[in-house]
C-alpha cells in the first residue's frame, strides 16, 4: 500500500469521515471571489477577513514550501432534527457546532497525530490549520474532491452531506492529487429558500451581514431592527440552511460525542447570566468567545420574540444595564412584549 493509500486509512482511523489531497496553487478563483466579496461589503464588521489578503487568497503564498494540501472532513452531525428548537421559543437555539466542546480543540488534536504519523512515514514538515489562518479551506476541499460548495456557500458531499468541519495538513511532501468535486445542487434552492433573513443575494454568494451566524457571532452593536424579529429564539448561529439540504439523508454520524450537549436552555435563566456565570457554564464552549454582553443581548432579542409576555419582566430588569447594547436589546424586548400582550 503506498503512502497516500495509507495516509487516507489513517485518517479515517482517527475520526476523520474523508481525506484528499491537492496542490496550493489548484484554486487560481479564490483571489477575484474574495475581492469581489470584500468590495461588496458583504464581511460586514470582519475585517480580519481584509488582513492578509494576498495570503487568504492564494494558499500557496502562505507557506511557500508546501507542495500538497492534505484536506480533511470530520462529522459533527446532530442526532436530532436541529431545527425542532425554533418551535420552543421559551428556549435559546444554539447551531448544532457549538452545542459541545468546541471543535477548534478537537479536530486540531486529530490533525497534529495524523501529520506526527505522516512525519513517522517519511520525513518531511507540516503545517495544521483548523479555521484560525487564512486559508480559503472550502475552496481547498472542493479541489481536493472532498466536497463541493453549495448554494449555501457551504462545503457539502453526496457521501456525508453538509455536517463537517473542515482542516488541512500542508505538508512539503509531493502526493498526488485527488480530481476536484463537481457541483451536485441542480436545480435545488431549498437553502436559499429557508433563510429568515434572505441573506443570499445569489444562488453560492452570501452577504454575512444578514446572515444570522454573522449578526449573533461576529457583529458587535446592536443588530439592525428590521433584522432582530428574523433572529427568532436563535441565540447562537444559524442552521436552517444547513439542515435543511437533502443531502443530509446522507450525513455519517460524529465520530466524537463531545461535540453534541444542552448549550441552549430556557432564555429566561441565561439572561441573567452574569460574567462568571457565563464564563463558568460555556467554558470549553466556542459561545464563550464572543462574551457575555453579545450573548446575552442575543438572548434578549430572543425574549422579544418569544410572545411570551411573562418574560417582559426579565427584560424589564435589563433596560438600564451598564451595557448600552444590552440596555437597547432589553428596552425592544419590553416593547415587542407590550404589543404581543395588546393583541
Amino acid at each position: 500500500m503506498d503512502l497516500k493509500a495509507r495516509l487516507i486509512r489513517q485518517a479515517l482511523d482517527e475520526g476523520f469521515v474523508a481525506c484528499r489531497v491537492c496542490r496550493p496553487d489548484a484554486v487560481p478563483e479564490v483571489p477575484a471571489r474574495l475581492d469581489a466579496f470584500l468590495e461588496a461589503g458583504y464581511h460586514g464588521q470582519m475585517g480580519w477577513m481584509e488582513e492578509r489578503r494576498s495570503w487568504r487568497g492564494d494558499p500557496s503564498a502562505l507557506w511557500p514550501e508546501a507542495r500538497s494540501v492534505i484536506m480533511l472532513a470530520e462529522s459533527y452531525a446532530p442526532e436530532h432534527d436541529p431545527l425542532a428548537v425554533l418551535d420552543s421559543p421559551d428556549l435559546g437555539a444554539v447551531s448544532v457546532y457549538a452545542q459541545g466542546r468546541d471543535y477548534h480543540d478537537i479536530v486540531k488534536k486529530r490533525l497534529k497525530r495524523l501529520a506526527r504519523w505522516l512525519i513517522d512515514q517519511e520525513p518531511c514538515a507540516v503545517k495544521v490549520f483548523v479555521d484560525t489562518a487564512p486559508v480559503p479551506e472550502k475552496a481547498l476541499a472542493q479541489a481536493a474532491g472532498l466536497g463541493w460548495q453549495g448554494k449555501h456557500t457551504n462545503v457539502l458531499s453526496r457521501d456525508w452531506g453538509n455536517w463537517a468541519f473542515l482542516g488541512s495538513v500542508f505538508t512539503t511532501l509531493d502526493l498526488e492529487p485527488d480530481a476536484p468535486e463537481v457541483d451536485h445542487c441542480g436545480s435545488c434552492t431549498a437553502c436559499q429558500d429557508v433563510c429568515p433573513t434572505n441573506a443570499f443575494p445569489a444562488p453560492y454568494r452570501l452577504d454575512a451581514r444578514r446572515c444570522i451566524s454573522y449578526l449573533t457571532i461576529e457583529h458587535k452593536g446592536p443588530v439592525d431592527v428590521d433584522l432582530r424579529a428574523a433572529l427568532g429564539n436563535r441565540i447562537y448561529g444559524c442552521d436552517d440552511c444547513l439542515a435543511i439540504c437533502p443531502w443530509n439523508k446522507f450525513a455519517v454520524a460524529a465520530s466524537d460525542m463531545r461535540y453534541h450537549g444542552g448549550a441552549g436552555g430556557s432564555l429566561a435563566e441565561l439572561a441573567m447570566l452574569d460574567d462568571a456565570a457565563f464564563r463558568a457554564r460555556f467554558s470549553g464552549s466556542p459561545i464563550k468567545r464572543i462574551g457575555r454582553d453579545r450573548f446575552v443581548r442575543n438572548v434578549l432579542y430572543a425574549i422579544g420574540n418569544s410572545g411570551n409576555v411573562t418574560l417582559a419582566e426579565v427584560a424589564r430588569d435589563m433596560c438600564d444595564d451598564a451595557d448600552a447594547t444590552i440596555a437597547d436589546a432589553a428596552r425592544w424586548a419590553v416593547q415587542r412584549l407590550s404589543r404581543a400582550r395588546d393583541i
